[in-house]
């Protein structure tokens, strides 16, 4: 039978004792997956951002080939997601979010990229340089790279040259993939089979609630599921599992793509990945049997609820993304205390 529910629930979780939050590990990278962070700081207490490394554009990029060092923006992107909404917090976030703007070699720069490298090579330890960046910050959870690998992210892309439409060829790096004109067919990364950051597989394995999405499909979302151990993680976890779609398709890698085709590559690329919601926007979902039916592929009941912006953009409203979560993991999951 297809599931599909409607609502928009009121936010409840923040008057929960510290033993009645769950433990909530998401993963992805960019403004998907910052959406997702200031989403659920806002329900639980015990949050686990796990990032995605094989951004190559911009600074992250510039510091990548000079230091050979993993990409921190997107890591920086959820740190400052996980900033409070006091002054501390909204101070420290524009502050590692801040860019400088020059003639010279620090132009575009970002200060938390900079704080982020800078702690890496006098720690030697990404883990420990990202826990004290979110000490420094008071950042409400914690804040992981997927692999402790600096990441290419390859795609065979159709028609990647609009002058050869049908062919299919190789495109590299993330950058170029997020922005290519084509039709990706399958990403992969490089090097193959890249060991994860056990920290990050022992989260996963140790939450209540896995977060999956939003975010740029194949550059953001789905090299969590290249990663073995951390794939390996996703299907045996008992965490229940919630995947959250786009609202909108993204230029470039997923042009004209439906809710339900989001799902569908997916599922190509883990096919032994298990899901227990599907969450995506009222207004984002044309052909709700369609989603219906490809979530059931996936063991997944569809939850409907309007999360987008009022302003009718295509950005997440962090309170109605926090309701939207609150209500499902109160619905799907545990009935009263979480442990």
């Amino acid at each position: 039978m297809r599931r599909v529910r409607r609502g928009v629930p009121a936010v409840s979780a923040r008057g929960r004792g510290r033993g009645a939050q769950p433990k909530v590990v998401a993963l992805g990278g960019g403004m998907g997956l910052s959406a997702s962070l200031t989403a659920l700081r806002r329900i639980t207490g015990d949050l686990t951002a796990v990032v995605t490394v094989a951004d190559d554009g911009g600074s992250s990029g510039r510091l990548r080939e000079e230091l050979g060092v993993l990409p921190p923006g997107d890591l920086r992107k959820a740190l400052a997601a996980l900033c409070g909404d006091d002054d501390w917090g909204q101070t420290w976030a524009r502050v590692i979010q801040h860019r400088f703007q020059s003639q010279g070699e620090l132009h575009e720069h970002a200060v938390g990229n900079l704080l982020i490298v800078a702690l890496w090579e006098q720690l030697g330890d990404h883990v420990q340089a990202l826990d004290l960046v979110g000490r420094l910050l008071g950042a409400h959870g914690r804040v992981l790279p997927m692999s402790a690998v600096p990441l290419e992210l390859q795609a065979l892309v159709r028609g990647h040259d609009p002058g050869r439409p049908e062919e299919v060829e190789t495109v590299r790096g993330q950058a170029t993939v997020a922005l290519t004109p084509g039709e990706v067919q399958s990403v992969h990364l490089v090097p193959h089979d890249p060991p994860a950051v056990p920290e990050a597989v022992e989260a996963v394995m140790d939450a209540d609630w896995v977060v999956l999405g939003p975010g740029s499909w194949f550059s953001s979302v789905i090299p969590h599921l290249l990663v073995p151990e951390l794939l390996e993680a996703l299907v045996e976890t008992k965490a229940r599992r919630v995947l959250s779609l786009n609202l909108a398709p993204q230029p470039g890698e997923t042009s004209g793509f439906s809710p339900q085709r989001h799902l569908e590559v997916l599922g190509r690329h883990a096919p032994k990945l298990a899901l227990d919601v599907v969450l995506a926007d009222l207004a984002a979902v044309p052909d709700r049997e369609s989603l219906a039916d490809a979530a059931e592929r996936f063991g997944a009941a569809v939850e409907l609820a309007p999360v987008a912006a009022p302003d009718g953009s295509p950005v997440h409203d962090p309170e109605l993304l926090a309701a939207a979560y609150d209500r499902i993991f109160r619905m799907h999951g545990r009935i009263g205390p979480w442990r």
